[in-house]
């Protein structure tokens, strides 16, 4: 039974990272009583966010992902701060001559995308948040435990703060990252894959401007990014993404800057001219996960709690806000009907929406590192005659290109062109 001295909710989220806070924004926009829990002792300073030196995390939003945070209201905040728009992908063999490319045109978008920093897209949510009435946020809070709970609603959860705080819920989500304690607590298991990659990240400035082009070589030791930024109206920053082995990655972030930027301009035949470090460099270790399945009754998981990615197309994010927009259509269309959202029926339906979604983009990753990892001359040829094939051939470089401005599948309402906005069912 309930606790006597818990919090009732309609839903639970436990991470307040960008998927968490798009998912609670999404139910609270519907005036419905969410909690959000995170262990962060405050939100982020909205004052300082997107000046300055860019922040190391960043991610490649598509413009599926736009229209999501447009709808919340989130994007106007965004684009203010620092959004930087990219309309041309240019990849290539570093040990070869085969190579990619395409625009925005090509694809019929304005844009393929924009590279943003984590944290602007997490203060704009934030920002959102501060604005909805039914949506409680739990700062400085972490989770001791999970229990089930039976009373005459239905079957529930209750969720334990290490300061003894309840919370309970129809449904309890778990957004609390690739490490996912409340995913362990609720007894479900995830494959890991160690990619052997580490990811170098820092921020340059390059001699030539980057003209709003996505950039990656596939060299011998795994990919490396230049993700074009905008910094006060210039367009000589990128973000740098380099997927290395351990050994390297320990090498790369050792050098004195000087040293890290003739790498990488080496590293990319000198494309972008002169590279200058204007950070420091860390290192991340890379490995994909995906749980053994996605929801129990009252209990689901969304973004990197459910999988994590290889960055190899950026699509991290993207995926994991995915996830929180399916989710919250099959749940407030249920809630409409009187149904509970912590019923294992509607549950089971965003996991069949979704799994089958990550776990192709997870092995299309899977392919890219392995095929390009190879070192074989036979492999190494094949791999070029390949890629200049897709870029000669129509059809198959417009599924690329599609995969990449995130049009995969049927998306729900709130992501798509022109879409009613998120049903809110019976309002309270």
């Amino acid at each position: 039974m309930k606790h006597s001295d818990s919090q009732a909710f309609e839903a639970v989220i436990v991470g307040g990272g960008m998927v968490g806070a798009a998912l609670a924004c999404l139910l609270g926009e519907a005036g419905r009583r969410v909690a959000l829990v995170d262990a962060r002792t405050a939100p982020l300073e909205a004052e300082a966010v997107g000046r300055g030196n860019p922040d190391l995390r960043v991610s490649a939003l598509t413009p599926v992902s736009q229209r999501l945070l447009e709808r919340l209201g989130a994007w106007e905040w965004m684009a203010a701060r620092r959004v930087s728009p990219y309309r041309g992908m240019q990849v290539w063999d570093g040990q070869g001559s085969g190579s990619v490319s395409f625009s925005a045109d090509q694809a019929g978008v304005p844009l393929l995308g924009h590279i943003v920093e984590n944290d602007v897209t997490l203060a704009a949510l934030e920002a959102r948040l501060a604005d909805l009435a039914t949506v409680r946020v739990f700062l400085g809070a972490r989770v001791a435990g999970l229990e089930a709970q039976r009373g005459g609603q239905g079957e529930g959860r209750e969720v334990i703060l290490e300061d003894g705080r309840r919370l309970a819920a129809p449904l309890v989500v778990a957004a609390d990252g690739a490490r996912s304690p409340l995913r362990e607590m609720a007894g479900i298991a995830v494959s890991a894959r160690e990619t052997g990659h580490v990811a170098v990240v820092t921020t340059v400035r390059t001699a030539r401007p980057h003209g709003e082009v996505a950039r990656q070589a596939f060299l011998p030791t795994g990919p490396l990014a230049f993700l074009p930024l905008r910094v006060g109206g210039e367009r000589q920053h990128c973000s740098i993404v380099w997927s290395t082995s351990p050994t390297d990655a320990e090498r790369l972030v050792a050098l004195a800057p000087e040293a890290l930027g003739r790498e990488l301009a080496a590293a990319i035949d000198g494309r972008l001219g002169e590279v200058s470090v204007v950070d420091r460099a860390l290192a991340v270790p890379l490995t994909q996960r995906h749980a053994a399945r996605y929801v129990l009754p009252g209990f689901a998981l969304v973004g990197d709690a459910a999988h994590s990615i290889h960055p190899l197309a950026g699509q991290g994010v993207n995926l994991g806000l995915m996830d929180a927009a399916v989710l919250a259509e099959e749940l407030l269309l249920a809630m409409g009907r009187g149904v509970s959202p912590g019923d294992e029926r509607i549950l089971a339906r965003y996991a069949r929406r979704r799994r089958g979604d990550n776990a192709g983009m997870l092995a299309l990753m899977d392919g890219f590192r392995l095929l390009f990892g190879a070192r074989h001359p036979a492999l190494t040829l094949a791999r070029n005659l390949g890629m200049n094939g897709v870029d000669r051939l129509g059809p198959l470089k417009h599924l690329l290109m599609q995969q990449a401005v995130g049009q995969r599948g049927r998306l729900p309402a709130s992501c798509r062109q022109g879409g009613a906005s998120v049903p809110a069912g019976s309002g309270h």
